[in-house]
C-alpha cells in the first residue's frame, strides 16, 4: 500500500488500537477513522508537494517560474506551453555555468538538450590526431587540423529527443494517410511541446564561449 494514502493511514491508526476493544465488524469506527485518514492523507500530500518545491531539480508548476524570477528576473521566462522538464533544464543551464572552457560549453548543451555535442578544435591535436599514433583513422577518429583558424571551434549541437507535437502524424507516417482514419492537421510552432529551440542552443553557446572566439555551430536532430 502506498505510503500516505487514506487506506495506509487508516491501517496505521487501527494498528495503534488495543486488541480486544472492538469486534471484527466495526462500521462506525471505520467511518470515523476514514474521515481522519482522509484529512491526514490530504495533509501528507500537501507536505510531499511542498517538499518537491524546495529544490530546482524537483520543483514543478508555478514554483519553477518563481525560481526563475528569483535568479534571473524577467530574463528567463517560461515559453508558451513549455513543460516543466525543458524549463528546468534551461534554468540549470543558466545557473552557475562553467564558462570560457571546452567542458563548460559541452556541459551547458548537455544540461539544455540532454545530449552531448560534437566539438572539434582545428588547432587541438587531441581532436585532429597525429601521424604515427593511434589517434586517427579514416572514418574513425581524427580530422584535418589547421593553425590558420586560431580561437575557433566547430560544434554540432543536437536537439533534444522526444519533443514535438503529440498525437499528430507527420509526413511519411501511415497514420496520416489520405482516405484512412488518421490524426493529421496543419501545425504551427505554438503546438510544439517541450521545445528547446535552435535559438536556445545558440544562446547557450554564446553565453559560455570565451570572448573573441568563433564557434561555428550546426544544429542537428
Amino acid at each position: 500500500m502506498t505510503t500516505g494514502t487514506q487506506g495506509d493511514i487508516v491501517t496505521r491508526l487501527k494498528a495503534l488500537l488495543p486488541n480486544g476493544w472492538f469486534r471484527d465488524s466495526t462500521p462506525i469506527l471505520d467511518g470515523v477513522l476514514n474521515g481522519i485518514g482522509w484529512a491526514l492523507s490530504s495533509v501528507y500530500g500537501l507536505a510531499s508537494y511542498a517538499r518537491l518545491q524546495t529544490r530546482i531539480s524537483t520543483a514543478t508548476d508555478g514554483f519553477l517560474d518563481m525560481i526563475s524570477f528569483d535568479f534571473f528576473g524577467s530574463g528567463l521566462p517560461r515559453k508558451t506551453q513549455e513543460m516543466d522538464s525543458p524549463f528546468r533544464s534551461r534554468i540549470l543551464a543558466a545557473l552557475f555555468p562553467e564558462k570560457a572552457t571546452r567542458h563548460g560549453l559541452i556541459r551547458a548543451l548537455e544540461i539544455l538538450t540532454g545530449r552531448t555535442p560534437w566539438v572539434f578544435e582545428p588547432a587541438r591535436p587531441a581532436d585532429t590526431g597525429a601521424y604515427g599514433t593511434n589517434t586517427m583513422g579514416y572514418g574513425v577518429a581524427g580530422a584535418y587540423g589547421s593553425l590558420q583558424l586560431p580561437f575557433q571551434a566547430f560544434v554540432v549541437a543536437y536537439r533534444p529527443t522526444g519533443q514535438g507535437i503529440p498525437f499528430i502524424a507527420g509526413y511519411g507516417d501511415p497514420h496520416g494517410a489520405y482516405g484512412t482514419a488518421s490524426q493529421i492537421e496543419y501545425a504551427n510552432p505554438s503546438l510544439v511541446l517541450g521545445a528547446v529551440t535552435d535559438a536556445d542552443i545558440y544562446a547557450a553557446i554564446d553565453g559560455v564561449k570565451p570572448v573573441g572566439t568563433i564557434i561555428w555551430t550546426r544544429v542537428s536532430s
